[in-house]
């Protein structure tokens, strides 16, 4: 099989900070690192996505993609403020997301934002606050090229799919605390200092259904948008898998599986 090597840019990639990957990929191979400004030249090839990643940005580095991609102005203008809420937006052939993530930092949940800018032969990720990088995104795109081949929404379900991963640690890490102080109230009398942080917890999970809950409707939107969505979930209930139909899904995948069985959800959706 041939493989077509990386090609080096004329010009050398951008090195501004906030960019942290900036990719063509042709027939799900990256074949190029390339400049900001070469974005829009590369997007313009037949076949060719062009993956740009960006942290937390500055309005200039935005202002360049904008640029390369014809995006409109309230998109940039949101994607240059953190603070918005979960959402999805078509501007002309475009679409503008806005995702909530979550960590758990200190034993509390901080919050962040991925802003998704996506069209024909192009996604451009921009992420504030506290984010997982999405290099280990990329990473598994790029180690499964047959589906990375299917272009800009193949990498906007591995996205998604990859914010709505990093939620399962926080509440599983939540759980087991509220578990064990539960126990010791059961054994001691309860302390001030545990109620005040059963207080805190509660609040922090309620953030965090507002922040996940959201997302049925972007869910929903993109079936709307003529956009094929799979739902892949570690749960595997009758429950979760008629609530993610009922808000969008065209289907439904339950971890753990194989890239060889993820392929063939997404050809056989390609086929509907």
């Amino acid at each position: 099989m041939n493989v077509v090597p990386l090609a080096t840019s004329a010009t050398d990639p951008i090195t501004s900070e906030g960019v942290i990957a900036a990719g063509v990929y042709v027939d799900g191979r990256r074949v190029a690192n390339i400049a900001i400004d070469e974005a829009s030249s590369w997007r313009a090839k037949p076949g060719h996505v062009v993956w740009i990643g960006l942290y937390e940005p500055n309005l200039a580095l935005l202002t360049g993609v904008q640029k390369q991609f014809d995006l409109h102005d309230l998109a940039i203008e949101d994607a240059n403020h953190a603070h918005q809420r979960p959402k999805i937006e078509q501007y002309g052939d475009g679409l503008f997301i806005v995702a909530r993530t979550a960590q758990l930092i200190d034993g509390k949940i901080a919050f962040g934002e991925t802003h998704l800018f996506v069209g024909e032969g192009y996604l451009v990720s921009v992420r504030h606050g506290a984010s997982t990088s999405y290099t280990t995104v990329r990473e598994r795109c790029e180690s499964c090229p047959r589906a990375l081949a299917r272009g800009e929404d193949y990498i906007l379900y591995a996205i998604l799919d990859f914010i709505v991963d990093n939620y399962s640690p926080v509440l599983e890490t939540i759980h087991e605390e509220v578990e064990q102080i539960e126990d010791d109230v059961l054994a001691n009398p309860i302390a001030r200092a545990q109620v005040e942080r059963l207080y805190m917890l509660r609040r922090d999970l309620l953030k965090l259904r507002n922040a996940i809950g959201p997302l049925v409707e972007v869910c929903r939107r993109l079936d709307h948008q003529a956009t094929k969505v799979l739902m892949l979930t570690a749960l595997g209930d009758v429950t979760t898998e008629v609530a993610s139909l009922e808000a969008g899904a065209r289907g439904y995948l339950t971890k753990p599986f194989s890239s060889m069985e993820l392929l063939d959800r997404v050809e056989e959706l390609l086929r509907q």
